[in-house]
């Protein structure tokens, strides 16, 4: 018995070896490996319906489906959902221990502002996201962008020894995200910005290449020369800044604001701010970076103002230092319809770094220093329209050629010709894969028509009020307009417009919407998605009773309205991403809401607004919270999306 044995376990043991070896004998089933999970890699979406009732009308929401495709050819269809993270008056933001709004505004000191009524000043303006992992916990970016109405429904600019604008502040939530994925905030506070004399104007923005967030100052509040008959504008934000940011102890300066902000925001929560004044001055919606980490694209936002590029130096380093180029529109299309055709040429404006240009506004500076100007004709001056409609003549001081490209930006692109003819220039996107960029021309009107008073006529196409969203092709190894190579393979070198992109003006419809509701109307954030090969689009129109968020599938050119924004608010914050701990999200928020269109008929506000109180309540002094409030959000119930 026990030689049986012994006989039977080597026999085991020489099975085993042989196995091992891959014995021809080998009869044992090889192991079957773990299936791999099917991944989403596309997605269409269906039309969320246009509101047709007062709760609807008054309510951002989304009854779309995403249909999404799975590597394995199998599909599903995902009912989406819009979920409000907080709104601007809910009191998440601890300023040392005190719960404060999420939307209170400070001055140098974090110390709150308060209105001529002893109320605190919540701005109702929420405005650009950055949803960003950083390590292994999530934050979010967001901005206030101005303020607006007073909590006794007075607008600000109305109320006697108050100020038409307030300095702004961005937010820094703490993100927590469930197992299904939806988001909620952990805890939230206030972006300190002392360190670069306060912020004006935090417009729209979004996450750099490098994991921050980057956001546009718009300035054109100081943006004009003493004499200009807009230079009353900046002379009341300055008086702001200097008496309710600083207090009076110090006098505000222009030059101090309207540059690129960066968010540096570190994995314990703590963070870094930086005004990148080697990108230049000027009314930045955003400025947007391409993949390359050193190549933007800036939104300029007012009338005659142009398109901008910094192309840096390092990558992932824009302080290091870079070159500005304004473009210069050459137009191919003859009568300017459809939005107009033109290639693009580029004009430099110089190089410089963060430190040459800081040490620049540190010495006090004024545009006195840079250019000598007149509000008439003079012999040797050159013409320009820069921000406004007014023609100033400009000669440029010896030895001021850098203090001019970054601190005057757009004038001095004026001055050596380039194209400062565009109209409310807003959001701006990178398609890498078919080297596109997509910029949003909010109206087409005023500089941009033939023939429209100015000392050049660049730009000479036919005025659209529902505006565009241009597409630019973009090329590497191009030259600047006197020769010198660009070093930058993100060059705009020719640009037109969709059909599905142009707005559509209408005689008002009996609701008062002076564009098709079908079509977008006055774009104005923009955000393109690799993984989902889709253009997302937000309007701020005066045409639209209601504002939307578009989803625009490039290949198969299908146009979806994804979300319903509150009547009379703007869509903004507009944010895609694709891939974060296995969800996907449209990051989007409002403002301004009950901020009603000119065109609505009288009996649809009376019942709005009638509606709007039993649904939000009113404040104390009687004024609806509807017009108080602004959402901060994202669309969620997307699966992880990876590109093809």
């Amino acid at each position: 018995m026990k030689k049986n044995v012994l006989a039977l376990a080597i026999a085991s043991v020489l099975a085993a070896g042989l196995a091992g070896c891959h014995s021809t004998n080998d009869t044992t089933a090889a192991a079957t490996p773990a299936p791999v999970a099917a991944t989403a890699v596309s997605v269409t979406f269906s039309d969320t319906p246009v509101a047709t009732t007062d709760v609807d009308v008054l309510s951002t929401y989304t009854k779309s489906v995403a249909m999404v495709t799975y590597s394995d050819g199998t599909t599903k269809s995902i009912p989406l959902a819009y979920n409000t993270l907080f709104n601007n008056t809910d009191t998440i933001s601890t300023v040392g221990g005190v719960k404060q709004a999420a939307a209170q505004l400070y001055d140098m000191n974090m110390k709150p502002i308060m209105d001529p009524n002893g109320d605190p000043v919540i701005a109702e303006t929420a405005d650009a996201n950055s949803l960003l992992k950083v390590g292994n916990k999530l934050f979010l970016v967001n901005h206030w962008e101005y303020d607006d109405v007073l909590a006794d429904g007075q607008k600000a600019y109305k109320v006697p020894g108050w100020y038409s604008r307030m300095p702004m502040e961005m937010s820094l939530s703490d993100i927590s995200q469930a197992a299904d994925g939806k988001l909620s905030v952990t805890s939230q506070k206030p972006v300190d910005f002392a360190s670069v004399q306060g912020g004006w104007i935090f417009c729209a923005g979004g996450p750099t290449p490098w994991n921050t967030h980057l956001g546009g100052e718009e300035d054109y509040d100081l943006y004009f020369v003493p004499g200009e008959k807009k230079y009353t504008t900046t002379a009341a934000g300055l008086t702001a800044l200097t008496d309710v940011y600083f207090n009076k102890t110090k006098t505000a300066n222009p030059y101090q604001y309207g540059y690129p902000v960066e968010v540096a925001v570190k994995e314990d929560g703590t963070y870094g701010v930086t005004k990148h004044y080697e990108m230049g001055r000027g009314t930045w919606e955003l400025a947007r970076f391409a993949a390359d980490g050193r190549t933007a694209i800036y939104g300029d936002d007012g009338a005659y103002s142009g398109l901008f590029m910094f192309v840096g130096d390092v990558q992932n380093n824009p302080k290091a230092g870079g070159v500005v180029y304004a473009a210069k529109w050459n137009q191919t299309s003859p009568d300017g319809s459809d939005g107009g055709t033109a290639n693009i040429t580029w004009v430099k404006l110089g190089h410089s770094t963060f430190d040459q240009i800081k040490a620049l506004i540190d010495s006090g500076i004024t545009i006195g220093d840079i250019f000598d100007y007149s509000m008439t004709a003079v012999a040797g001056y050159v013409p320009t329209r820069a921000g406004s409609a007014q023609t100033i003549w400009l000669k440029l001081k010896p030895g001021m050629e850098q203090a001019a490209a970054f601190l005057e930006t757009r004038r001095y692109a004026a001055y050596l010709g380039a194209t400062t003819e565009f109209t409310k220039g807003e959001g701006v996107t990178f398609n890498e894969k078919d080297k596109k960029m997509y910029y949003a021309m909010s109206y087409i009107q005023t500089s941009m028509l033939t023939a429209d008073g100015g000392p050049v006529d660049d730009i000479r196409v036919k005025a659209n009020a529902a505006g565009a969203t241009y597409t630019f092709d973009l090329q590497s190894g191009q030259k600047d307009t006197l020769g010198a190579p660009i070093n930058s393979n993100y060059v705009a070198v020719k640009t037109y417009v969709e059909p599905a992109l142009l707005g559509k003006p209408i005689v008002a419809d009996a609701n008062g919407n002076k564009a098709d509701v079908n079509s977008i109307a006055n774009t104005d954030n923009l955000f393109y998605s690799e993984a989902m090969r889709t253009l997302f689009v937000g309007e701020d129109s005066g045409n639209h009773v209601n504002n939307y968020v578009w989803a625009y599938n490039v290949d198969t050119r299908q146009l979806s309205r994804i979300l319903n924004v509150a009547a009379g608010a703007e869509a903004t914050g507009l944010q895609i991403v694709d891939s974060m701990n296995g969800h996907a999200y449209i990051m989007a928020n409002n403002q301004h809401q009950g901020d009603w269109i000119s065109s609505q008929p009288p009996a649809l506000t009376t019942a709005l607004t009638a509606k709007a109180i039993e649904l939000y309540g009113v404040n104390k002094y009687n004024v609806p919270n509807y017009r108080l409030t602004a959402k901060v959000g994202y669309i969620g119930g997307l699966p992880a999306i990876t590109a093809k």
